[in-house]
């Protein structure tokens, strides 16, 4: 393996001429490698002042499609082109598997082999890492070969397939390791996307790949990181998609990367889930309301959803009320056209709320809700106690529920305020409580 110091081992040199066909310009790379013994800082230097013309080929083989082999060739001129020969890189074919390779396969082809590529290395990042650095800063010195880098990665990435599990596993680490550098020319859609070819999901080949990325960017990286990167490759919203079709389910999601030790990846997914499934439910109840469905028909599709969603009962009274006061035709600054209309809407959905606050800590989270809609809506903040009022009035407010919130409410919010305007409410309460 190549070293970035220690003992040289003297060679001699051979001088290096322009190759004119893309076969020799190859096998002069991989005999610089070889007369340099692999050493990072020769083979750099020696490239750097060889008469190679990397522009002339870089344009012809970027490319090329039919064959593997001139796409990772493509590659290695690239890398050769930026003057630095790294240690373990992943793409150059010349680089990654010492030699020219037969088409369409990884295996050896005629032409000169060297021993340093990353089919030598461990699949460990401390091997991987210091190609990541180099290309990293060979980039940043020569900006016009970052499309060449983008293009080759993602057709390499379409050929997973003609590479053996332990190959994967290391150009997943070198993946990770780009992305956790902040690699330039390796945007996020350039990994996930060309990933997605039908044959290379369903033979689980991406889920494998995928699973050894993640495992390594989480190294060094935050959930919310690696977040970020996929939504940038549009697949935040798609994870789904890196399983087989047979395996694409939320349970099948949360097993396997339970299993693999990404349990906070599961847990953002079924948050995710979460949220999808509340929104649905919204989205459903805002236009039966706004149709003025039958409140029985109403009253079935949440059941349905809460079902199909196993949605927790308070984010469904919480929904149920944000749900009804969208609804309500506002009024500009007319306070009691606004009072009128919250409390027709109470009266003609009171049996809505009555069915799913089935208990106290329910009605009591739905008076929080309104406690806090009062504080932020301006034009609500005068209606608070008339709005528990028709709660109380319809059956939805228990009279131990209001008397608590009273009492011991515990949200801050505007609660001084509202529990002045409600003083003569709960003293109506209080003294039919001693008459009873």
């Amino acid at each position: 393996m190549g070293s970035l110091g220690g003992t040289r081992i003297k060679t001699r040199k051979r001088n290096i001429a322009a190759p004119l066909d893309p076969a020799t310009f190859a096998d002069a790379v991989v005999q610089i490698y070889l007369d340099n013994a692999g050493d990072l800082e020769l083979v750099a230097k020696t490239i750097e002042s060889a008469d190679l013309n990397f522009s002339r080929y870089g344009d012809t083989f970027f490319e090329a499609k039919n064959h593997l082999h001139a796409e990772l060739l493509a590659f290695h001129l690239l890398a050769q082109r930026i003057t630095h020969v790294l240690r373990c890189a992943l793409l150059p074919q010349v680089v990654f598997t010492g030699g020219r390779t037969q088409p369409g396969t990884t295996k050896p082809d005629e032409g000169d082999q060297h021993p340093y590529s990353i089919i030598d290395c461990e699949p460990k990042r401390e091997a991987i890492l210091p190609s990541v650095i180099y290309i990293q800063k060979i980039l940043r010195r020569k900006p016009f070969l970052i499309k060449n880098l983008e293009n080759v990665m993602r057709r390499f990435l379409q050929s997973l397939e003609l590479f053996e599990e332990n190959e994967r596993k290391k150009l997943a680490i070198f993946t990770a390791l780009a992305f956790s550098q902040k690699l330039s020319g390796l945007p996020p859609e350039t990994v996930f996307q060309p990933l997605l070819k039908d044959n290379l999901v369903a033979k689980g080949i991406v889920l494998s790949f995928i699973t050894d990325f993640f495992k390594e960017y989480l190294i060094d990286n935050s959930l919310d990181d690696l977040i970020a990167i996929l939504k940038r490759g549009k697949m935040e919203e798609n994870l789904l998609d890196f399983f087989p079709s047979a395996k694409r389910s939320a349970e099948a999601f949360s097993e396997h990367f339970t299993k693999e030790g990404l349990v906070p990846l599961v847990e953002y997914n079924e948050k995710k889930i979460f949220e999808v499934k509340l929104k649905e439910m919204k989205s459903a109840l805002t236009t039966q309301i706004a149709e003025e469905t039958d409140i029985t028909e109403v009253i079935e599709t949440v059941k349905q959803h809460v079902k199909d969603a196993k949605l927790p009962d308070i984010e469904v009274v919480r929904i149920l009320w944000d749900v009804l006061m969208d609804a309500v035709q506002w009024s500009g600054k007319n306070q009691q056209q606004n009072a009128n209309a919250a409390l027709r809407q109470v009266r003609a959905w009171a049996n809505l709320l009555n069915t799913f606050c089935t208990s106290g800590k329910l009605e009591l989270e739905l008076l929080y809700k309104v406690q806090v809609q009062c504080y932020e809506d301006a034009k609500l903040m005068k209606l608070f106690p008339e709005i528990v009022r028709s709660l109380y009035d319809q059956d939805v407010l228990a009279e131990d529920t209001i008397l608590h919130w009273f009492r011991k409410g515990t949200n801050p919010k505007g609660r001084q305020t509202f529990v002045k305007a409600l003083e003569p409410f709960v003293k109506w309460l209080e003294e039919a409580e001693e008459e009873e």
